[in-house]
């Protein structure tokens, strides 16, 4: 085997290296953060100045701060598409993150600059990651293999996946020196002089790999052996910022066409940023000639002309980002009598940090159970006057729970499939359980509403005795989905506690009502079609409260750490307490017949 191919060789191992301790070292930060950045990101929504351009440099600043935060633009630009996506951020509010992610994506290339540190100082030598990585990398296996909390866990990940990183461009570095001498590498050199040629390489490499940042890490350990020059360098530099692009573009397929005019975005502005870099930079070198073109340059010259690339472009192209979003906007066009699926907050972007994904299932289940609530208070009223166009809105309410519960379902499963704590397991479990009792909530309201529709089509009219009676279960009824929906929207215990009291009511009415409606049947004072309604009526009520009290059980078992709610109910009929006794007393007074 020739040495050049032994050596390349080992330097694609150092380049796996490198990629697989970025990745893993940016996902165990963004585990690490719980959420909190993307809450973070989520605020860029709002600015109280009304002039763009302070959104946008607002937005910056976020880009710029949470990037820097996980080491990785990449994931910066795929929350970004995916707030977009979901319907939380318009596209005009991204221009100004994207931009800041590439600013934040430049801290990067300063850590990895540390590896080119000489000096014999001490405390210079204290910041070489020679020094410290080690160090890093046992405290990280150590929390790793005798902790059980996931953040520290997490931060186990970050210390070795910064520590294998590091090993990765040492050992890049020092086959590139192997190679620097040798005349086929002298010859690529050479050929990357070409800017276009460098450009191109630049974003094509990125474009595979999909980390501008491992890209730049190779020239910057090129860099270190003196084997290449800033003619060379800058291309390619120019070429990665349009590369990375790639990971947004990929991520869009399928979203939302505001998601993808974000991720055009993210193209225009680094195109449009490379070209005018490099014509301005290339006419005054053909002008003035720079002298320093044919140099060899250090890791941190690297890290710095890319700084200053990301920050020039930004300042350009900053009050011009209405300019760029009208331009994703031409590109990615409105089909003509064409309505965009609603989009919702639930986004498989978000699944990687689980902390902000469960919160935003926690919004969509909040208004899944405004609804539900909405649509038996509806059902109610027709018992009392019919309306057909409430009818008709009550029967697509119930079509938009099934799909609510279809949706949430579907991603609360996936959710679950994530490496959740304890706390989040729970959490998860909880709204698992309640979107199926909102979802059966309107399906009994869509009950209702068919008894009332009965009622009115065949012109039935029930007993002085029934009409009372039905009064005061769909009294306890709303007092009871009050309560219980009051705890589910407050996480309220106290208030949870006084429905199951309540749900023992219901049930005690129930079989009250019908025993007394068998009666009035026997004695000739109601129908059997009448019979029939009354029935279903007062069984529709009594299961709308069997799903309140799961609402209830579920939030008082997350509360307490644990999740089996028929041990819950099993011990509270065995045991009643004396607060359940007290409530069950006031509410047998209040709904008596």
């Amino acid at each position: 085997m020739s040495p050049f191919v032994e050596g390349f060789l080992v330097f694609l191992l150092g380049l796996a290296f490198t990629l697989f301790g970025m990745n893993q070292m940016s996902h165990g930060l963004e585990r690490m953060s719980g959420g909190k950045l993307e809450r973070v990101l989520e605020s860029a929504t709002t600015t109280k100045s009304k002039h763009p351009i302070f959104g946008r440099l607002k937005g910056m600043i976020m880009g710029c701060g949470i990037t820097a935060l996980v080491q990785s633009s990449s994931s910066t630009t795929v929350m970004t598409v995916g707030f977009v996506n979901s319907g939380m951020m318009k596209l005009e509010q991204a221009v100004g993150i994207i931009m800041g992610a590439n600013i934040g994506t430049t801290i990067t290339l300063w850590i990895l600059a540390l590896t080119g540190i000489e000096s014999n100082l001490w405390y210079v030598q204290l910041f070489k990651p020679s020094t410290f990585s080690p160090v890093l990398a046992i405290i990280g296996i150590a929390l790793l293999l005798f902790s059980k909390k996931n953040r520290r866990r997490d931060m186990g990940i970050t210390f070795v996946s910064f520590a294998v990183l590091m090993f990765g461009m040492s050992l890049m570095s020092d086959t590139c020196e192997q190679l620097a001498n040798n005349d086929v590498a002298i010859n690529i050199f050479t050929a990357l002089q070409n800017p276009l040629l460098g450009l191109l390489v630049g974003a094509v490499f990125t474009g595979i790999i999909q980390a501008s940042a491992a890209t730049l890490g190779i020239v910057q350990a090129l860099a270190m052996t003196g084997a290449i020059t800033y003619s060379a360098a800058i291309p390619i530099i120019l070429g990665a910022n349009i590369g990375t692009c790639v990971t947004a573009l990929i991520s869009c397929i399928g979203a939302s066409r505001n998601a993808k005019r974000t991720a055009m975005v993210h193209l225009y502005f680094n195109i449009i940023g490379s070209l005018a870099f490099m014509s301005v930079f290339y006419l005054l070198d053909a002008l003035i000639g720079f002298p320093f073109m044919t140099q060899p340059l250090n890791a941190a010259d690297i890290a710095l002309i890319h700084t200053i690339f990301n920050v020039s472009a930004t300042a350009l192209l900053l009050p011009m980002g209405g300019v760029l979003a009208r331009l994703a906007n031409f590109t990615v066009r409105d089909k003509p009598n064409d309505k965009e699926v609603p989009v919702t907050l639930l986004d498989n972007r978000f699944l990687s940090t689980p902390g902000f994904a469960i919160e935003q299932c926690g919004t969509v289940t909040d208004k899944m159970a405004h609804l539900a609530k909405d649509t038996l208070y509806n059902a109610l009223s027709l018992l009392d006057k019919w309306d057909d166009k409430l009818a008709d809105t009550i029967a697509e309410d119930e079509e938009h729970l099934d799909r609510y519960e279809d949706k949430l379902g579907t991603y609360l499963v996936r959710l679950s499939e994530q490496a959740l704590d304890e706390k989040e397991g729970r959490r998860t479990s909880q709204l698992l359980h309640v979107i199926g009792d909102f979802e059966r909530i309107g399906d009994h309201a869509v009950n209702i509403m068919d008894s009332a529709r009965e009622i009115k089509e065949k012109n039935l009219s029930f007993s002085e005795d029934a009409r009372r009676e039905l009064e005061v279960m769909s009294s306890a009824l709303l007092e009871i989905v009050n309560l219980s929906f009051d705890s589910y929207f407050t996480s309220d215990v106290s208030i949870a506690n006084r429905v199951e009291p309540l749900e023992d009511v219901i049930d005690a009415l129930q079989s009250e009502l019908r025993a007394r409606h068998i009666t009035r049947l026997q004695k000739g004072e109601c129908t059997i079609q009448l019979g029939f309604v009354f029935n279903d009526l007062i069984s529709n009520f009594e299961r709308v409260s069997d799903h309140c009290s799961n609402i209830a059980v579920d939030l008082i078992e997350v509360s307490q750490a644990h999740f089996n709610t028929h041990s819950y109910l099993n011990a509270l009929k065995e045991a009643p307490t004396a607060e359940y006794e007290a409530h069950l007393a006031e509410y047998s007074e209040r709904f008596k017949l």
